[in-house]
């Protein structure tokens, strides 16, 4: 959500009043919950103009919107068969409905990463692997290290073998989770699992960690750990990126984070992300990386762990293409 958009919605919100906008937060994620939340606690004052202007805007938006069938997932669902045969349309369907299927997963992803590694401490590794590769990679970094390293290294080593999930085994998670894992039944086997979810949860551990992990699936299995580290994105691979993805990716990140982030990184990387910058901006930036005083790793590698958030986000758009870490060929 774009702060732009972010900043409407709240004020939207706050002007619809607490019970309505409560409804409105019912149907949203998390992380749109979070965002929308601090923008609102963070509102100071609006002019009566801006909240017109948002209010008309989302009248007008409203009416220009109509459902041309009452029950879009049959209709989908029919006009895939139809064009697609059924053995075709059910591989498609799967995964087009696998984001609208009620869940109980989704009452983990309200939840913080401590709170749910507790919650599945004692479990086998492969149960948690299942259970964890259906929420995203910042969150079960952060679960994985509050485990033991055994545990986590073992949960690891599941998860980048995991080639997906049959209705059976949700069944079996729903007895371990019990009401928090409500409605698995409904899901068909997905594509959740394997050496790229690996991979992308490692790059969010940070350093330390990541090496760790990453020995202890190479003594069990070489051939693997090979695979992942051929998928990881590393921030220091940002060096490997063309010029046309270093500025697409500059336009989405503050200065400030930007400074913080090449702390500690090579003068390569410095010098490609200077020379992607107009010469004020440039100029700027050198100044605040020599005036910057010392930063703690931990604050270094948060920001570059949100910098390449967005780099695999505009990857997965398709505005950058990117290969992974081990990999030469970035175009």
């Amino acid at each position: 959500m774009e702060e732009q958009g972010l900043q409407d919605a709240a004020i939207f919100l706050v002007s619809l009043g607490e019970e309505e906008a409560a409804e409105v937060f019912k149907h949203l994620a998390p992380k749109e919950v979070q965002k929308l939340g601090e923008a609102i606690a963070n509102m100071r004052s609006v002019s009566r103009e801006r909240v017109e202007e948002v209010m008309s805007r989302f009248t007008d938006e409203a009416a220009s919107q109509s459902l041309l069938v009452s029950d879009t997932n049959n209709y989908v669902k029919a006009v895939l068969r139809r064009a697609l045969g059924d053995d075709k349309a059910s591989l498609l369907i799967d995964r087009i409905m696998q984001g609208s299927d009620v869940s109980g997963i989704e009452s983990l992803k309200w939840m913080d990463a401590q709170s749910i590694a507790e919650l599945l401490r004692n479990e086998h590794p492969q149960i948690m692997a299942a259970i964890l590769v259906h929420l995203e990679t910042d969150l079960i970094s952060g679960v994985l290290k509050h485990l033991t390293e055994r545990m986590r290294n073992e949960v690891m080593i599941r998860i980048a073998t995991l080639e997906g999930i049959q209705p059976a085994a949700l069944n079996d998670l729903n007895e371990v989770l019990y009401k928090v894992l409500q409605g698995g039944d409904k899901v068909r086997k997905t594509s959740l699992g394997g050496v790229q979810t690996a991979a992308d949860i490692i790059n969010m551990m940070g350093s330390a960690i990541e090496s760790t992990v990453m020995e202890s699936i190479r003594e069990v299995d070489q051939d693997l750990a090979q695979k992942i580290e051929d998928k990881m994105f590393t921030f220091e691979d940002l060096s490997k990126l063309d010029n046309k993805s270093v500025q697409t990716i500059l336009k989405e990140v503050s200065t400030d984070a930007l400074v913080v982030a090449l702390k500690g990184s090579s003068d390569e990387l410095k010098e490609l992300i200077l020379g992607n910058m107009s010469s004020r901006a440039a100029e700027a930036l050198r100044e605040d990386l020599d005036s910057r005083g010392p930063v703690r790793l931990s604050e270094v590698e948060g920001q570059q762990k949100e910098i390449l958030k967005i780099v695999r986000r505009l990857s997965d758009e398709g505005t950058i293409v990117i290969a992974g870490g081990g990999d030469d060929g970035f175009v």
